[in-house]
């Protein structure tokens, strides 16, 4: 399929080939769904930690004498039944990380690209080369409507253009390998340089 490309200012730059088996697919939210939930999982701290029975700090002696106090038998005051006793099969340190395959993740990428061409959110410039000012930066982008952007350029980033866009709100910059599933559906836009469309087409073949 044909895209039109633009250039910083705005001016069009021609059109670019998108490849249908990349930008044209059908969006499935199952694959997303359990793309982005792999990509999380792998970003969980997953430090949550409990004391058990043999943590607590209290006395392991026994609390009173086994038989004629007319009471339940007792041991430890540490035991779960007990006001600050230890906490029964509470949680420990883990990894919520879970294995996907590279086959699968591929497609997610793939989808995700095709959802934002779709929703005519996807964007292609002709290149990202800039003085690397700020404010020149920020006005462009804001004449071209971007509220929430996400920009991804070839492998390596242009550097003029990753310093201006540094202290720019909602101005998100990645290079080619970079490009994920999480951070490409919650963009509003997203914007491909024709280098990272070659790259891309190149990775996901």
């Amino acid at each position: 399929m044909k895209a039109d490309a633009i250039k910083l200012d705005g001016a069009s730059a021609g059109s670019v080939d998108l490849d249908d088996a990349i930008f044209g697919l059908e969006p499935r939210a199952d694959i997303l769904h359990r793309v982005v939930r792999w990509q999380r999982a792998r970003t969980q701290q997953g430090t949550h930690s409990t004391l058990g029975r043999s943590e607590v700090s209290y006395s392991t002696k026994k609390i009173y004498r086994q038989k004629g106090t007319g009471g339940a038998r007792h041991g430890s005051k540490g035991a779960p039944i007990f006001r600050h006793g230890g906490t029964y099969k509470g949680p420990t340190p883990r990894s919520h990380e879970h294995e996907l395959t590279k086959k699968f993740r591929k497609l997610g990428l793939k989808h995700a690209l095709s959802a934002k061409q779709k929703a005519g959110e996807l964007v292609v410039l002709d290149s990202i080369e800039t003085e690397g000012k700020t404010s020149v930066l920020a006005k462009q982008v804001a004449n071209l409507g971007w509220k929430r952007a996400l920009v991804i350029d070839a492998a390596a980033i242009n550097e003029g253009f990753a310093q201006a866009a540094r202290n720019i709100a909602n101005l998100d910059v990645l290079p080619s390998m970079g490009a994920n599933v999480y951070d490409i559906l919650r963009s509003d836009t997203l914007v491909l340089t024709k280098a990272a469309v070659e790259a891309l087409e190149a990775r996901l073949k």
